[in-house]
């Protein structure tokens, strides 16, 4: 298809009602205006067939103490040159139960199966507040777009895990609709934040640092994030995103990817390289806080989702910050004549403010933290 011809008369001129992107999917519309990225090129570039670049595999049963010193320091060595090289890896080993993944993975498909209507109960309010993001949304809901700004073909639903107490309930769907939503939400919650601290602790030993450096960090109100990403079939997959190019804003992000469709890209050597949807497995990243923390070793992936013309594809993300009253700063052990500072001090609720800025604008906040 031609791509630029594409980009005349019928899409410029659309304009439509809001709608979510589901209800645009089912209409069988073209994708509005807003969501169409101009700089096809960009969009355009291949997926890398080089067979010696693929995502690399760490064994998480491997970092813990119930392995011998040996698979330890070898998984270890592993885990450093992956979060180094790619910032990004496939878990397998985690202790997370099968059975609770196809769990999480069913409450998910069955709330975005709800009628519209039903969904819309647990709609966002989009507050002022630095995190007040939570409950049922859509890019396509977004009024009064800046021309600059491309939306992403994604409805979504997000919730606030922890602090429990800062909790609202009103946004998440009971255990009647869908079917254990909650205690499978609660569940799959504490395994997920056992990996990500498991993961932090072997992050800072591979680097000679003490275990807790990066747990720390995080302190102990962390602020746990997820949300439930539906990116329904689109019929310009050529020029629609399901999610934009970026790098996460937290720490550390645990991602259950759709069993089946895959879609994720990480960006490697110049090239996008697809993530396999790997039975059992988690993708693992990181993010700029944790990237700002390494003082630059360990590398926050840019990473994208990429649309099609035929199936849906649901995935759920975890994302783990510290509390926003908290501070983040490269660990000083990291610091030395050979190895400067890269990264100053930081709040962390001034770095959420910043990455919503540059995330609409395409770049990396972990560059505004530059000392």
């Amino acid at each position: 298809m031609d791509t630029e011809g594409g980009l005349s008369s019928p899409l410029q001129a659309q304009t439509s009602p809001l709608k979510y992107v589901q209800e645009l999917a089912i209409s069988g519309e073209e994708p509005p205006q807003k969501f169409i990225h101009k700089d096809v090129n960009v969009k355009g570039q291949q997926v890398s067939t080089d067979d010696s670049l693929s995502v690399p595999i760490i064994d998480v049963s491997r970092l813990t103490t119930t392995a011998s010193i040996e698979e330890k320091e070898e998984e270890m060595e592993k885990l450093k040159s992956a979060l180094n090289s790619w910032g990004m890896f496939l878990a397998i080993g985690h202790g997370v139960p099968q059975n609770l993944l196809d769990g999480m993975y069913n409450v998910s498909k069955q709330f975005f199966d709800l009628p519209v209507e039903e969904k819309q109960r647990y709609a966002s309010s989009k507050g002022d507040e630095v995190f007040d993001l939570e409950g049922f949304d859509s890019e396509s809901m977004k009024a009064n777009v800046d021309e600059q700004q491309v939306l992403d073909w994604c409805d979504n639903l997000n919730l606030i895990i922890e602090p429990v107490e800062e909790r609202k309930l009103r946004y998440w769907p009971g255990d009647d609709s869908p079917l254990h939503f909650r205690s499978t939400l609660d569940e799959y919650s504490v395994k997920a934040r056992s990996v990500s601290k498991i993961i932090l602790k072997a992050m800072a030993k591979s680097l000679g640092l003490e275990e807790n450096d990066f747990v720390n960090q995080l302190g102990d109100r962390q602020f746990v994030y997820t949300s439930f990403n539906f990116y329904p079939p689109c019929s310009r997959p050529d020029l629609v995103y399901g999610l934009k190019p970026h790098t996460d804003g937290g720490a550390i992000t645990v991602l259950l990817q759709d069993p089946q469709v895959e879609g994720l890209q990480v960006h490697k050597n110049d090239q996008w390289v697809s993530v396999p949807c790997m039975p059992g497995a988690l993708v693992v990243n990181i993010g700029d806080q944790l990237h700002i923390m390494s003082n630059g070793i360990f590398k926050s992936p840019l990473h994208r989702a990429v649309t099609n013309t035929e199936r849906r594809r649901i995935s759920l993300g975890m994302f783990f910050f510290p509390h926003v009253d908290q501070e983040i700063e490269p660990v000083a052990a990291l610091i030395d004549e050979i190895n400067p500072r890269k990264y100053r001090k930081v709040k962390v609720k001034d770095f959420v403010e910043a990455f919503h800025q540059k995330y609409l604008l395409g770049e990396r906040v972990y560059d505004w933290a530059s000392v």
